[in-house]
């Protein structure tokens, strides 16, 4: 059994104050902490190991490149796919999605034809298509939510059509932690010749995930959601997809052979990885995957699960505490949003801040969602295994004291 406490040790960040408060960080899903494995796996890389990938033919760049696509191998490990070069290096989720906008889409999609998203996408899984619709004259389509925030399977069979050229959907929501059906929507999809695209930046902190299984056409996440650096992301695409894609970038490292007015891509995934990458980055993901791997994620989503059942009942029992989403914690993988009474979001995370609860409190990202709510914002609590009760505590004390503050915040 997995001593979380003892977990807890591995991230100094949480042993701070804030305003003189112990920290309880519960803003996870903006981006989570990392564990010291990580941070010194940076810091070594540049310490002993700093050189160039692909090109060099000394020694230490010998050994860079083999860690460099080692790592590309550890992640497809980590979300079963079925070969590395379907694991593409990027910059995090958005870049992953525009890469697929920007090059399948560019590719496939014309005018009359349909876009399909759902309501609950962040504006990195809505804005590529919503653009790209304009762009070609194509139909973008949203899949409505039930009043409990989950896909409305009965509106999915309406939208999905012969039309549809590509689904696009959240793994798990980022404003109400919903769980998307991906495996059945990607079926439909298959079903009508389209394909499917999984936003799964906030479920790789959360549960196991495993590609063919889901039967995903690309999947795109980012490191820094799960205990990895900023600036790495990865795609994940089927190989026959990705090799009649055309680069999404040009420059070095992506080409095969350069004359003066012609030139020829090398193979995936280099194709897609134009420019010296985030060497750095890639092994700093890979050693968070190790951690991960380490405690185990069927027993990560187990704990995030129970830490979940213990906040969102104390938290809708709080008179004035209106909870977003379903009563179940089960359909609130990670992430609680919520509002007191007429209070603004943003006064609400400012007096929370005073207490040491670091939270978000906005539209996240994801404006037609939030105002589908019938608000313009919500404050955000967003769990991870490294939480404890305590955190949960000092959340629901300081919004007990906020109320207090603020005369209940009720008109």
């Amino acid at each position: 059994m997995t001593d979380w406490e003892r977990v807890r040790d591995d991230f100094p960040e949480l042993q701070q104050t804030m305003n003189d408060e112990r920290l309880a960080y519960l803003d996870n899903a903006a981006t989570s902490l990392k564990p010291t494995a990580v941070v010194n796996r940076l810091v070594n890389f540049y310490q002993q190991e700093n050189t160039n990938v692909h090109r060099g033919t000394y020694q230490l760049s010998f050994e860079a490149t083999e860690r460099y696509e080692r790592s590309r191998e550890l992640v497809k490990e980590f979300i079963h796919a079925q070969d590395q070069r379907e694991i593409i290096f990027t910059r995090g989720t958005t870049e992953s999605l525009n890469l697929v906008a920007a090059t399948y889409g560019e590719q496939n999609v014309r005018p009359g034809d349909e876009i399909v998203i759902s309501l609950a996408e962040h504006h990195s899984n809505l804005i590529p298509w919503q653009q790209l619709a304009i762009k070609k004259h194509a139909t973008l389509k949203y899949i409505k939510l039930n009043p409990d925030g989950q896909i409305d399977l009965d509106d999915v069979q309406q939208k999905i059509t012969p039309k549809t050229k590509i689904v696009a959907v959240t793994h798990v929501g980022n404003v109400l932690g919903n769980l998307s059906p991906v495996k059945k929507l990607a079926r439909l999809a298959h079903q009508h010749g389209a394909i499917i695209v999984v936003d799964g930046a906030q479920a790789v902190l959360h549960l196991p995930v495993d590609v063919q299984a889901l039967s995903a056409d690309f999947y795109a996440f980012s490191g820094h959601k799960m205990l990895g650096p900023t600036g790495i992301g990865v795609l994940y695409g089927k190989q026959s997809l990705l090799e009649q894609m055309p680069p999404y970038q040009f420059g070095g490292e992506m080409i095969e052979d350069v004359q003066l007015y012609h030139s020829d891509w090398d193979q995936i995934p280099h194709k897609f990885e134009a420019g010296t990458p985030n060497i750095a980055g890639a092994l700093g993901l890979a050693s968070a995957i190790k951690y991960l791997q380490k405690i185990g994620m069927k027993s990560i989503q187990t704990r995030d699960e129970e830490l979940m059942a213990y906040l969102l009942p104390k938290l809708e029992a709080i008179l004035g505490v209106k909870v977003y989403g379903s009563e179940n914690p089960s359909q609130h993988i990670g992430v609680a949003s919520f509002n007191i009474g007429d209070l603004h979001p943003h006064d609400v995370a400012t007096a929370l801040d005073m207490e040491g609860v670091a939270v978000r409190a906005g539209h996240h990202c994801a404006e037609p969602l939030v105002h589908s709510l019938g608000v313009n914002s919500t404050v955000r609590a967003s769990l991870a295994f490294y939480n404890n009760q305590e955190d949960c505590d000092q959340l629901l004390k300081a919004i007990e004291e906020t109320k207090e503050f603020f005369n209940g915040g009720l008109r």
